[in-house]
């Protein structure tokens, strides 16, 4: 498997996985993906903005994406907003462990100091995964969700450069 930046080459597929894990109606926001067009825009402006979008490929299929988008807000661009997913079948093999070890030391290395995401309370795996990097909680939307007669809450979790130890990312963990 390799980590890369994303390309423009990869928008189709980029757009393929993430409508497959928004159809699962359980991990993101939405629950349909986005047209190739718009991914390829989305990416572009990411790495415009000097955020950090990259890709996980594994013979030659793009198995996980993560992206982090600089806030635009004057006094708010230290701060990035992460988004990520993999595909089904490569879950729970360190997929996105590397996908985020990548990222973040690549967010960090550049402008951005703080880095924040939201997680489905009903996802407890991914919040221990969070957690396992030294994301912390600040906060809890509660019943912010309603899909499928199901209301769940949004877990509201930061990461801050401060802490930053290369040496515990690269074992998968960002501890205080």
């Amino acid at each position: 498997m390799e980590v890369r930046n994303t390309t423009d080459a990869d928008a189709e597929r980029v757009a393929a996985l993430i409508d497959s894990v928004a159809r699962e109606r359980r991990y993101l926001a939405s629950t349909v993906g986005f047209p190739v067009d718009s991914t390829r825009a989305f990416v572009a402006s990411v790495q415009a903005a000097g955020g950090v979008h990259v890709v996980a490929v594994a013979s030659g299929e793009v198995i996980g994406w993560c992206d982090i988008l600089p806030h635009p807000f004057e006094g708010m661009q230290h701060v990035g907003r992460l988004g990520m997913g993999v595909q089904k079948d490569h879950r729970s093999r360190g997929v996105g462990r590397e996908l985020l070890s990548v990222a973040v030391q690549k967010a960090f290395a550049g402008a951005l100091d703080r880095i924040e995401l939201e997680v489905f309370a009903s996802n407890r795996s991914a919040v221990r995964f969070y957690q396992t990097f030294g994301f912390e909680c600040e906060g809890r939307k509660v019943a912010a969700r309603r899909l499928d007669g199901v209301t769940d809450d949004i877990l509201v979790y930061a990461l801050r450069k401060a802490p930053f130890d290369s040496r515990s990312l690269a074992q998968g963990r960002l501890g205080r």
